[in-house]
Order: C-alpha cells, then sequence, then structure tokens
C-alpha cells in the first residue's frame, strides 16, 4: 500500500502552537461511519453511554531536551530512548562534527559522553551526573521536549512544563505526551463519573518515533519504533469485565489503542503485558478489543493517519480532516480532537 495514499495538504496555520484554556474547552469532531458532528470536549459525557470505560495512558513526560556545549560549539540534544543505564539514543543538533569520545556539558557536574553515531543525527550518549541521580539532573536542567512542529523563539516557556503533560500523568519515561489525554480536566472527569463512564491506565511510554513521517514508498516497507508499555492485572480485568457487560472500550490516544490490541487475544480478551510494543495498524486490521476512539488530528503520512484510516476507513478519514481544515479546527499536539466510530467494513 502506497505511503502517499495517506498523504493530504495541511495549511501551516492550522497546527496548535498553544493549549486551550481550560483544556476541555478544545473542540471534538465526531466521525461516523456516514456522517460528522462538530462538537466539543465538554460534550464527551452525552457522546458515550453508562457502562462505557476509557482507557487512558498515564504515562509522564520527562525534561529530556538539554542545551549543552562541547567546547565553545553549542548542541542541542533531545533524549528520546532509554538503551541501558544511563545510557540514552539521542537527536544532536548540529551533529555533523560530534565524534565518538566528545563530551558534551549541560552544567556543572551534568554532562554526556558520545558513544556512536548514527544516522539522521542519531546519536548514543552516556550521560554523567556527579549526585548519580540522572532524574534530578534532567529535572534541573532539561525541558519539556516539545515537537519541532511547536515553534518557541529562545526555548520553552515556563507553562509547557504544564501544559505539556495530562492532570493523571504518573509514571515517568515519556519523551512526547499522549496528546488525547491532554483535553481532561477534574471537571470532566466528574461529569463523565456521574454519566456512569469509567476510567483505567496503562502505560505506554512515548518516543519520538511518534512524530516520524513514513519514508519508505509502501507502508509495508516501514520500521515501527518500539515503545515499552504496561497493561496491568486490574487494568486487564476491568477491561474485560466491561465488554462481558456489553460496555464499549475506548481507547483515549493511540498509544493507549497500541498497547490493548497488542495485549488482545483473537476473541478480544485482554491478557496482562508487560514488554516492548512495535505493533503497526494498517487499513486491513481487524480490532479485536477497541470499540471507540478518541485522538487528535495527525501529520500527513504518519503512522498515526495511518492507524486512524484503520479504524475508521482511508477515503472516510480524508473527509474528515477535509472538513476539520474548512471549519478551523486545530491540529497536532496542542489541537483538537475527534471520537472516531469503526469502520462498518472492519
Amino acid at each position: 500500500m502506497r505511503t502517499d495514499n495517506f498523504d493530504f495538504d495541511l495549511p501551516t496555520e492550522r497546527i496548535a502552537q498553544e493549549p486551550a484554556v481550560p483544556r476541555d474547552s478544545s473542540r471534538l469532531l465526531e466521525v461516523f461511519p456516514d456522517r460528522l458532528r462538530d462538537r466539543m470536549v465538554l460534550d464527551l459525557p452525552t457522546l458515550l453511554q453508562p457502562g462505557d470505560l476509557l482507557v487512558l495512558n498515564d504515562t509522564r513526560v520527562i525534561p529530556t531536551r538539554l542545551r549543552g556545549k562541547r567546547g565553545d560549539a553549542k548542541i542541542e540534544v533531545t533524549l528520546h530512548k532509554l538503551t541501558n543505564e544511563n545510557e540514552w539514543y539521542a537527536y544532536a543538533r548540529p551533529g555533523r562534527r560530534l565524534r565518538v569520545g566528545d563530551t558534551i556539558d549541560f552544567a556543572d557536574g551534568f554532562s554526556a559522553r558520545l558513544l556512536e553515531k548514527r544516522d539522521g543525527g542519531e546519536v548514543l550518549l552516556k550521560m554523567i551526573s556527579a549526585t548519580g541521580n540522572l532524574m534530578d539532573a534532567l529535572l534541573a536542567h532539561g525541558e519539556m521536549p516539545l515537537p519541532p512542529y511547536i515553534e518557541r523563539a529562545g526555548g520553552n516557556r515556563p507553562a509547557d512544563g504544564q501544559n505539556y503533560q495530562t492532570i493523571y500523568a504518573r509514571n515517568a519515561g515519556a519523551v512526547a505526551a499522549p496528546t488525547a489525554g491532554l483535553h481532561f480536566t477534574d471537571d470532566l472527569f466528574a461529569a463523565l463519573n456521574a454519566r456512569g463512564i469509567g476510567r483505567t491506565y496503562v502505560t505506554l511510554h512515548v518516543g519520538a518515533g511518534t512524530f516520524l513521517p513514513i519514508k519508505s514508498e509502501t507502508i509495508e516497507d516501514h520500521r515501527m519504533h518500539a515503545e515499552y508499555g504496561v497493561l496491568s492485572v486490574e487494568t486487564a480485568a476491568r477491561i474485560n469485565q466491561t465488554r462481558a457487560q456489553g460496555g464499549r472500550v475506548v481507547a483515549v490516544g493511540s498509544t493507549s489503542l497500541r498497547l490493548i490490541e497488542t495485549a488482545a487475544q483473537d476473541n478480544g480478551e485482554i491478557l496482562p503485558f508487560e514488554s516492548e510494543t512495535d505493533v503497526f495498524i494498517t487499513p486491513g486490521y481487524n480490532f479485536k478489543t477497541v470499540d471507540l476512539f478518541l485522538t487528535n488530528f495527525h501529520l500527513p503520512k504518519s503512522t498515526l493517519f495511518v492507524l486512524v484510516s484503520a479504524f475508521s476507513g482511508t477515503e472516510r478519514m480524508k473527509s474528515a480532516y477535509a472538513h476539520a481544515i474548512e471549519k478551523a479546527y486545530w491540529f497536532y499536539s496542542y489541537g483538537d480532537c475527534c471520537l472516531l466510530h469503526p469502520d462498518e467494513a472492519t
């Protein structure tokens, strides 16, 4: 299947640079197999049914963007995957003149040694903190790793540290936010509770690869990035119970959906899971457990747009995105969202 099938034109002015305030004031496009409906995130309790179950990703974004120096040269580093104790794959800019063995200094007592250079500006770094606690060093000197399409002249703003984090984030390890979850507030959760809509949590540590476009001519040749996830015994039981009682499983975000489907058996039963997943969901995939899908608007030719096309149909999603552009919805991480019903053909 050609990657060009998942391309579309998006005006750059539709890319959200700021989050909605309050979070639940974002717009929501409900996508049915035969129609579209313009709503608001605040309407979500009325769009779901008592007995439905939201599954949210409680990963916590860590401040992995670092500004340092190699000698007099300024280097920006974004850590994106922990491979061993204090060893991280990272992107370095500019990385062309970096050499194996070089040291990048971020602050007194906090530096990195370059162990390996890879393609596309990727490097392997040994992180060195004088205190021995890398997380403390990142919290003290790192910035939130906002995606490249959110432009911040002069670096991040202090508010991004809170805005680019869900209100329920608790398990540190992500280098990108599960952005569908950014729309939830305590008030919205209270309204969902009052409606009889439950929620449970999984953990999938989102990697920087979530932003990468598919570069191969066909989606079959794309190599999916692996991400570490945990779906607990308690969450598995909650999902299975919901399905047994006739409730619907609502995945909040692509990371939740991918982890649920990774842990699902052919009959839809969920088993506990703790490992990496590199599942790449493409059109023709048989969804085993997820009934509804809440997600933001995604990049052209991305694995995420392929995923929503698999769930609701490629032409249906192209039509929905064209409608969203015409109606001035905001796109990407700080943007609006859509509630997807499955394609009747799946």
